[in-house]
C-alpha cells in the first residue's frame, strides 16, 4: 500500500504532463490550421473568353474537369471525352486519379474541411460506376449533380443519398439551390479549421434555363461579329471547312438566342457570386479567403460558320475568364504570364501552404504571379492543348452525305465534331513569341499554325508558308509535351537541331485509340 501511495503523486504529475502536452500540440495543430487560408472556386460551364483569361488543356467539360482535378494533361489523366468508355467518371478513374485530385490532398494533408456542390464530371452517377452512392475522395460534405449540367428536374447525390428535384422555380432551380447549400455550408461549417469550397454551376450550358426573374433580360442582345464570325475556313481542317458559308438564317437566329439565354443564365451566378461574398464579409472572413471564377471551357458561336459548340482549337474554345481575389493580392491588375487549367490545383496546394513538389501534377503554382513575386523570365512560355474527337459509326440522319464519322450536326448539315477532329497543339505566350502550332491525326496529318499576335482571330493558316526551322520547332515541342509528365511539361527541353519536322511521328502510338473508338 505505501509503494502505491507514494507512487501515486508521480503518476498523476505524469498524466498530467501528458494531457498538457497533447493539449498544447492540438493548440499549436488548430492555431496552424486557423491561420492558413480559405479557398473558394466557382466553377462554370461553356464560359468563353477571347481577351484575357486562362487556358484550358482541353476544349470538352470532362476533360477539362480532370484537368482541373488532378492537375494534369489528358493524356495522363486519361479522360479522353464525356463517355464512361472514355473514362469520365469510370471505375478506373476513380481508383487511380481520384485519391490524387488536390481536394483530397487538402483534406488528407493540410487539414482543411471540404465541400462540393454542382456538376463534378459529366457520368458521375452512372450506374455502371456505383451510381450516386459513390462520394469522391477529398469531401467532407458533397452535394453531386448527376450526370450533365441541368436547371430543373435532376437528381443530386447528398452525402452518397439521392436526392430528387422537380421543376418548381423556388425548390428547384439548380444554381439557387447550390447558392443556399453554399451558404449554409459557411454558415455551420467548424470555424477552427480552414475549408475549401468548389461551386460548380450548370450556367450557361445548354439548355440554357433562366431562372423566371431573368427570362425577359437582354431582348436585343447578339453574338459578337468579330472578323471570325460567319467566315469560310477555307484553310483549316476539313471539319471546319464543310460548315456552310454564309450560315442559314435559322442557324443565325438560333447562336443569337442561345447567346441571351446564356447571359440570363449568368444572372443567376452574379446572384451566388455576391451572396457568398457577403456571407464571408459577414463572418469575417473574407480577407483571408482565396476567391476564384473560372470555366472548364470556352465556347463557339458563329466562328468560322459554326453555329454553336467547343470541342475546337481556336482562342474561342480554349480561353476561358480567370478572376482571383485574396490575401496579398492587390486589385485591379492583370498579368500577360499564361495560366492553365493544370495550374489550378497546384495553385490551390500552394495556398494552403502544402509543397506542390510533392506530387506529380504536370501544372505549376501561379500563386507567385498573383502576388507580384514571380520573374517574368522564368515562367513557362508553352502548354499543351489536346482533344479526341467523337463521331457515330453511322450516317448522322441531319448530314447522310457526310458519311459516318461525324457528331454533333445541325439541322443543315454542319457537323461539330467527328473521329478524326484529334489535335494536339503547343501554345506559345512569350515576349518575341503569340504563337499556336496544332496537328490533327487524320489521313492528311494536317497541321495549323497561327500568329497570335497580328492574327488574332485566327484567320489565316500559316502552315503553309512559315519557315521550316520555326515549324520543326513547335513540332519538336508538341511531341515532348505529349510525352511530358509532372516536372517535364513545366521545362522548355532542348531543341536538337538534327531534328526533322514530321508530324507522322505525332500520334504514332495512338493509333489503337482512335480504332477502338471508331468501333465503338
Amino acid at each position: 500500500m505505501s509503494s502505491i501511495r507514494l507512487n501515486l503523486p508521480t503518476l498523476l504529475n505524469c498524466l498530467l504532463i501528458c494531457v498538457t502536452l497533447l493539449l498544447n500540440n492540438r493548440c499549436c495543430v488548430v492555431a496552424k490550421w486557423y491561420h492558413r487560408p480559405n479557398v473558394v472556386l466557382i466553377l462554370t460551364d461553356d464560359l468563353d473568353v477571347v481577351i484575357g483569361g486562362m487556358f484550358v488543356a482541353s476544349p470538352l467539360c470532362c476533360p477539362s474537369r480532370a484537368s482541373i482535378l488532378t492537375g494534369k494533361y489528358p493524356h495522363n489523366h486519361h479522360v479522353i471525352n464525356n463517355t464512361l468508355e472514355g473514362n469520365c467518371s469510370s471505375t478506373a478513374w476513380q481508383k487511380t486519379q481520384e485519391p490524387k485530385t488536390f481536394p483530397a490532398l487538402l483534406q488528407a494533408y493540410a487539414g482543411y474541411q471540404t465541400f462540393f456542390a454542382g456538376k463534378y464530371l459529366n457520368q458521375y452517377g452512372n450506374p455502371d460506376a456505383g451510381g450516386v452512392e459513390h462520394v469522391p475522395l477529398g469531401w467532407d460534405y458533397w452535394v453531386g449533380l448527376e450526370r450533365n449540367s441541368r436547371y430543373y428536374n435532376y437528381t443530386l447525390s447528398v452525402n452518397g443519398k439521392p436526392k430528387k428535384h422537380g421543376g418548381n422555380y423556388s425548390e428547384d432551380y439548380l444554381t439557387d439551390v447550390l447558392t443556399n447549400m453554399s451558404l449554409d455550408f459557411l454558415q455551420y461549417k467548424s470555424n477552427y479549421r480552414p475549408f475549401f469550397m468548389m461551386v460548380s454551376t450548370p450556367a450557361p450550358h445548354a439548355p440554357w434555363t433562366p431562372a423566371p426573374q431573368y427570362q425577359d433580360r437582354f431582348k436585343d442582345l447578339k453574338a459578337p461579329r468579330d472578323p471570325n464570325f460567319n467566315v469560310h475556313g477555307k484553310d483549316k481542317h476539313w471539319l471546319i471547312r464543310q460548315a456552310k458559308t454564309p450560315m442559314t438564317n435559322s442557324s443565325i437566329e438560333l447562336l443569337d438566342e442561345a447567346y441571351r439565354k446564356r447571359w440570363r443564365t449568368l444572372l443567376s451566378v452574379d446572384d451566388l457570386v455576391e451572396k457568398v461574398v457577403k456571407r464571408l464579409e459577414v463572418r469575417g472572413e473574407l480577407d483571408n479567403t482565396y476567391i476564384i471564377f473560372t470555366s472548364d471551357n470556352g465556347y463557339h458561336t458563329g466562328q468560322f460558320s459554326l453555329p454553336l459548340d467547343k470541342r475546337q482549337l481556336y482562342e474561342s474554345d480554349i480561353r476561358v475568364p480567370l478572376l482571383i481575389r485574396g490575401p496579398n493580392i492587390k486589385p485591379n491588375q492583370t498579368t500577360g504570364l499564361a495560366v492553365q487549367n493544370v495550374d489550378l490545383g497546384p495553385t490551390i496546394l500552394d495556398m494552403a501552404g502544402y509543397n506542390v513538389s510533392k506530387t506529380a501534377m504536370d501544372g505549376m503554382s501561379f500563386l507567385s504571379v498573383l502576388e507580384g513575386s514571380v520573374n517574368s523570365t522564368t515562367w513557362r512560355t508553352d502548354f499543351l492543348v489536346e482533344y479526341e474527337g467523337e463521331g457515330s459509326n453511322v450516317s448522322d440522319p441531319a448530314c447522310p452525305l457526310l458519311g459516318p464519322g461525324v457528331s454533333v450536326c445541325f439541322p443543315d448539315c454542319v457537323c461539330e465534331d467527328s473521329f478524326n477532329n484529334t489535335y494536339a497543339c503547343v501554345r506559345t505566350v512569350a515576349p518575341s513569341a503569340n504563337l499556336q502550332y496544332c496537328e490533327f491525326d487524320d489521313n492528311e496529318v494536317f497541321v495549323e499554325v497561327y500568329n497570335i499576335t497580328v492574327d488574332p482571330y485566327q484567320l489565316i493558316n500559316l502552315a503553309k508558308t512559315i519557315d521550316q526551322e520555326v515549324l520543326e520547332k513547335m513540332n519538336h515541342r508538341l511531341m515532348m509535351l505529349q510525352s511530358c509528365s509532372g516536372q517535364s511539361c513545366r521545362t522548355p527541353g532542348v531543341y536538337d537541331t538534327r531534328y526533322t519536322f514530321d508530324p507522322h511521328l505525332m500520334f504514332s502510338n495512338r493509333s489503337h485509340r482512335r480504332n477502338r473508338l471508331r468501333r465503338a
